[in-house]
């Protein structure tokens, strides 16, 4: 059996297994931003890849499809490709920023029921993204889930170093005095949920619909199957009204 199929049964087992008695400990979860709080599918993210692309082709000159290999080149090993632009091009990450989220947001429905889900969810809640505060506000705000976050960390609370970097969950952590033992992370990127679980938190990796026809780098599907992720689903409200404690 191919090992994506394999990864699609251990999406379905690991989501039919979890339970209230899983998440009854936790009172502090934290969700990533994109294709995590909006499914995949919405492709939202496509417009920031395509004006990174963008930004890249200008700053050094290039063709797109070079280009794009540089962009994803850095974001595989810096964990996002503006740590890369930074660490090698020395750009300004501000200008960055502006150019790569300036996209439609329209293109996200309202998702009232994942609101009423993250509403009902005890304790507090937290949107943990590697794009800036002003994206994920944006982006909060047109599914209509916004005013039901305590706080946005975003890539410059961070000091511009992303997930899946140590420091950063660090300075997350110790700015909000989280007690990882009574906290839970979501995630679309395995590789980011591996420091939430050495400190103590529930994870849950996101998946698309259908993932084995999704497009998108083959890296970012490694790690699927790792001890560092305790729960998969591909529908996180259903997942979030399965484990809500009562």
């Amino acid at each position: 059996m191919a090992k994506r199929r394999m990864s699609e049964n251990t999406t379905i087992r690991r989501t039919a297994e979890a339970t209230k008695g899983d998440f009854a400990h936790v009172h502090t979860w934290v969700f990533d931003l994109d294709n995590t709080l909006y499914p995949r599918r919405t492709d939202l993210f496509s417009q920031i890849d395509a004006r990174m692309t963008a930004f890249v082709a200008e700053l050094l000159q290039v063709p797109p499809e070079e280009a794009r290999g540089v962009q994803k080149a850095f974001y595989r090993e810096y964990g996002t490709t503006l740590r890369g632009l930074m660490s090698v091009h020395k750009i300004d990450p501000d200008a960055f920023l502006s150019y790569v989220h300036d996209i439609d947001y329209s293109w996200l429905t309202p998702d009232p029921a994942l609101g009423a889900e993250i509403a009902a969810l005890p304790g507090r809640k937290f949107i943990f993204t590697n794009g800036d505060r002003g994206h994920a506000e944006r982006t909060a705000r047109q599914l209509g889930i916004f005013e039901h976050f305590e706080d946005i960390f975003d890539i410059v609370a961070a000091g511009l170093v992303p997930k899946p970097a140590a420091e950063a969950y660090d300075k997350f952590m110790g700015l909000h005095r989280i007690d990882t033992a009574h906290a839970a992370m979501f995630e679309d990127l395995a590789r980011n949920l591996t420091v939430p679980k050495a400190l103590g938190m529930r994870t849950v990796l996101i998946v698309p619909e259908n993932f084995e026809t999704t497009l998108g780098d083959v890296w970012e599907h490694e790690g699927r199957e790792g001890e560092h992720i305790d729960f998969v689903t591909d529908d996180l409200t259903r997942f979030l009204q399965r484990v809500r404690p009562d």
